[in-house]
């Protein structure tokens, strides 16, 4: 990983803990007293723009790095869950960061005409493999380190994530047809192999 490379993971980690932070602090949905809770948390923002432009891995890191907040908060703040939650949230963003990249790689969405369109369904799409985790954290994990499983909290976290996945998709459909975006984030941020195919649209 190049300086440009580690510049944007840097700049795109440091977004995604800022969206957490505020997003977390300021709508919080739902609290289960000595438990955990659920909050709005907008931090995939910034893990889809670093899967479009800088791939799978660089997707994984920045969603893995932008989560550390959201799992300290869900651990120690909202919820009880410690340490496990400090990782296992992380791990679960992880997820979606390297989906998204890997399907914009491997679909080569960024070479397309059409890429604010199909964006759209494929961010959708990218979700899915964290919410199988984390529907598994709750019944699987979490009764494997604490003894009772959280199974209340999948009919409150599922549906206000895919809320969330939804609201992100939009945002970056619009994002991923910015040519004035594209252009910034090529420019300070380089993301490898990309700037050609760019140069194409």
């Amino acid at each position: 990983m190049d300086a440009k490379q580690t510049a944007f993971v840097a700049m795109m980690s440091a977004l995604g803990l800022l969206l957490s932070a505020i997003s977390l602090n300021v709508a919080p949905l739902l609290t289960v007293v000595g438990q955990s809770g659920a909050a709005l948390d907008l931090s995939h923002i910034a893990t889809f723009i670093a899967a479009i432009f800088g791939g799978p891995y660089v997707g994984a890191m920045v969603g893995f790095l932008s989560g550390i907040y959201s799992g300290y908060y869900f651990g120690y703040v909202m919820g009880s869950l410690g340490v496990l939650s400090l990782i296992g949230v992380p791990f679960g963003k992880a997820l979606t960061g390297l989906t998204a990249g890997f399907l914009y790689k491997r679909l080569k969405i960024n070479n397309s005409s059409r890429s604010s369109t199909i964006t759209i369904p494929i961010t959708l799409i990218s979700y899915i493999p964290e919410c199988i985790y984390t529907i598994f954290y709750f019944l699987y994990i979490v009764l494997y380190v604490y003894g009772t499983a959280m199974s209340f909290m999948i009919p409150i976290v599922i549906p206000k994530a895919w809320i969330e996945i939804t609201v992100m998709s939009i945002i970056m459909g619009a994002l991923a047809g910015n040519i004035g975006f594209k252009e910034f984030i090529l420019r300070f941020f380089y993301a490898p192999k990309l700037e050609k195919a760019y140069s194409k649209q």
